[in-house]
């Protein structure tokens, strides 16, 4: 939908000349030589953004802020100001203007201030549609074709079951991912076992991943079941295999192959049958050619492969991630909040978020946690967001 522009200014050469050059770039525009003109193209046609001359036969431009404040949606506004009036024009984005220019207008300045202001207005819907949602969706699709198409391979190899290595740098939703595959495949109603790579000790790897007989080795004096046995017909999330010891890799690989186990101590093979998913932040290619990573595993298990990109590749994005996490973070904490201002949303967009997805999912659980208005501002999100 094109953002709608209403061109406030007495001078009718000038609003003219504005209003022209936009229309050519394809925004519908309104003009008012007066507020009280203004006021009424607001009442009955909207506007979703308004280039605002400061001083007008009928009073104060920038009054028109205070009353559009009120608004259910709020217009974007451009304050257009005389030479001299720079503290005012300040002192009025303050206030909520989005932009201030100098006159004589730059149209080219003009047409990049216009265009962020359409940006935003676009971000605000696409979060109000989010908002007006029955349910959560359990997992953001987002807009990129990239995206799509990963989606749809995830849904091949949760019909299919089988083995898929999960990619991507740490925050990007890598483990929404698997159980995502988990949800939607004839596995669904079967167990989900999420294996932390990283947190086993190597010496017990073994014992935790394939399970050990009675007397098995100091210590063991019972029999213990291990997690490829618990997740028997469902799935096995192996989140960091990068961290799996090069020794047990091959004896991972043999169980994948044989689709069999055998406990550590024991003598009889266990059939398993387990589809599994395995999550990686390091470049495990790089870990061949260094012989931390066995080749013939990681071809096994490659079967399907999704490489989950950065959030800083996917901002497009950003706006879908907070209308989602809005809602959820509401019902979590008991809260009530019903917008982002565009301020807040411009900042979260160009933030490049080195934590990704899940340093988003913690900026918004604190906004939603300290905000006791209406709406999220740039006050409720993290220092470094704000002043990157």
């Amino acid at each position: 939908m094109t953002a709608s522009v209403l061109v406030v200014d007495d001078e009718e050469t000038a609003r003219m000349a504005v209003s022209e050059f936009l229309r050519i770039k394809g925004y519908e525009v309104f003009e008012a030589g007066t507020l009280a003109d203004a006021r009424q193209v607001i009442n009955q046609d909207g506007a979703d953004i308004i280039i605002l001359d400061v001083r007008l036969p009928d009073g104060y431009g920038p009054h028109l802020l205070t009353e559009t404040a009120m608004l259910p949606q709020r217009p974007q506004v451009i304050i257009v100001t005389a030479h001299g009036e720079v503290s005012m024009a300040v002192e009025a984005m303050k206030n909520g203007a989005q932009d201030f220019m100098e006159k004589p207008v730059d149209l080219l300045e003009l047409e990049k201030s216009v265009k962020r202001a359409a940006e935003i207005i676009a971000m605000r819907r696409e979060l109000n549609h989010l908002r007006g949602k029955a349910s959560l969706d359990k997992f953001i699709v987002g807009k990129t074709k990239a995206m799509h198409d990963m989606i749809e391979l995830a849904r091949r190899a949760s019909e299919a079951s089988v083995s898929t290595l999960i990619t991507g740098p740490t925050g990007t939703g890598k483990e929404v991912l698997a159980r995502f595959i988990h949800e939607n495949g004839p596995r669904a109603h079967k167990p989900f076992i999420d294996v932390n790579c990283p947190a086993i000790q190597s010496t017990m790897f073994e014992s935790e991943l394939f399970g050990h007989e009675s007397g098995a080795f100091t210590g063991a004096t019972h029999k213990r079941t291990g997690l490829m046995e618990v997740a028997q017909d469902g799935v096995l999330f192996l989140d960091e295999i990068s961290s799996m010891p090069m020794d047990l890799q091959a004896k991972f690989l043999r169980a994948l192959e044989e689709r069999a186990i055998r406990r550590v101590g024991g003598t009889n093979l266990i059939p398993v049958d387990v589809q599994v998913i395995a999550a990686s932040n390091r470049n495990l290619k790089e870990m061949i050619a260094h012989h931390e990573f066995r080749e013939d595993l990681y071809y096994r298990l490659k079967v399907v492969d999704l490489d989950l990109p950065s959030l800083a590749e996917r901002k497009v994005d950003i706006p879908d991630l907070v209308g989602y996490y809005l809602q959820f973070f509401n019902q979590k904490l008991g809260k009530n909040v019903l917008d982002v201002t565009p301020k807040a949303m411009e900042a979260m967009v160009n933030f490049n978020w080195p934590g990704n997805i899940r340093e988003l999912r913690n900026a918004m659980e604190r906004a939603v946690l300290l905000c006791d208005e209406a709406v999220i501002d740039l006050g409720h999100l993290p220092r470094d967001i704000t002043t990157a």
